[in-house]
């Protein structure tokens, strides 16, 4: 089966904040894995994490969501020159890349357009670096959907490691966070409970378990707003 054509989806430009005007303001940068393929609103990570972030007595916005199903790091810069933000946001959140893996694409171009494209996610968050989050690439070799591909799984790992090397390197270097949601992709495996029906796209589940790995994350830079 062809992924591009599992990647085809809406794109969230933004959504409604919440009331209060001293409410935290979360951003949130990628693909399908930030838009949520296949499951409902309230069930997308960045979603579960603004729920989890209340839960602990911080006040946040609903997240606004630039990413769509199928995007690499030019289309989601191109949709960016398009939007129209409102910095600076409290919490930047930026998740790219496995479209580019997908695709073929080299590492050093995967590199140059993550690089840029965090300098803009700082810029979103008012130049504060400490107030970004890079989340890593899941390896979707492990899903049914990578089962039944017909592709080298051994290489989608590799490649994927490769740019998770390189994404995590940049983060570094900028002085921001990082979160790895690698290890948590591969131990779900192709769990049925874990995917939504394309075999490809986490479940609500799985974003749980993101969710509860990027939480003291958030919640630490939150605090401290």
């Amino acid at each position: 089966m062809d992924m591009s054509l599992l990647l085809l989806g809406s794109v969230i430009l933004g959504s409604a904040g919440a009331t209060d005007a001293q409410a935290a303001r979360f951003l949130a940068l990628g693909d399908s894995y930030t838009i949520g393929e296949g499951v409902a609103a309230a069930e997308r990570w960045p979603a579960q994490l603004a729920q989890a972030l209340r839960a602990r007595g911080l006040t946040v916005a609903e997240p606004e969501i630039v990413a769509r199903t199928g995007w690499t790091t030019d289309e989601l810069a191109a949709a960016m020159d398009a939007h129209a933000f409102r910095p600076p946001y409290d919490l930047v959140t930026l998740l790219i890349g496995v479209n580019n893996q997908y695709r073929g694409r080299d590492l050093a171009n995967y590199r140059a357009e993550f690089g840029a494209l965090l300098e803009r996610a700082i810029a979103l968050a008012g130049g504060r670096a400490e107030r970004v989050i890079v989340v890593s690439i899941p390896d979707w070799g492990v899903t049914r959907f990578g089962r039944e591909s017909g592709r080298d799984r051994a290489r989608i790992a590799h490649e994927l490691d490769a740019y998770n090397a390189a994404n995590a390197e940049i983060a570094a270097a900028r002085h921001v966070h990082y979160v790895d949601v690698t290890a948590l992709s591969r131990a779900g495996g192709d769990d049925p409970a874990l995917l939504v029906a394309d075999g490809l796209h986490p479940a609500a589940a799985m974003y749980a378990r993101w969710t509860r790995a990027i939480l003291p994350v958030a919640a630490e830079i939150l605090t401290s707003r």
